[in-house]
């Protein structure tokens, strides 16, 4: 049952992922904290707001199953380095950050 539930999260996770454009600075490679997003103007601020907006609940909740699949890549040595470094710079694409084995723990 699990296996399958990954499956189906794997197979509707994937087209989203290739989907994602990779972020192109001057050397190919995107630094941590290198986009700044404007500030809001006063009328859009939502730090009183007590729960996140939906949009972001759902992302993290993505974000969560993926990575919960690439830890499985990740402890299955089965599994060609090679195929779960591709999976990783492609969450790292979706995420904004440099995503390794170790990093997934986070999530």
């Amino acid at each position: 049952m699990r296996a399958l539930l990954f499956m189906s999260l794997f197979f509707v996770l994937l087209p989203a992922a290739a989907q994602q454009p990779a972020a192109a600075s001057g050397d190919g490679v995107q630094k941590p904290g290198a986009e700044v997003k404007p500030e809001p103007p006063e009328w859009r601020k939502t730090e009183g707001y007590r729960f996140p907006a939906v949009a972001k609940t759902v992302e993290d909740m993505q974000n969560l199953a993926y990575a919960m699949q690439l830890r499985e890549f990740c402890a299955n040595p089965r599994v060609a380095d090679d195929f779960v470094r591709e999976r990783l710079d492609r969450f790292g694409a979706m995420t904004g950050r440099e995503e390794s084995c170790q990093t997934l723990l986070d999530y």
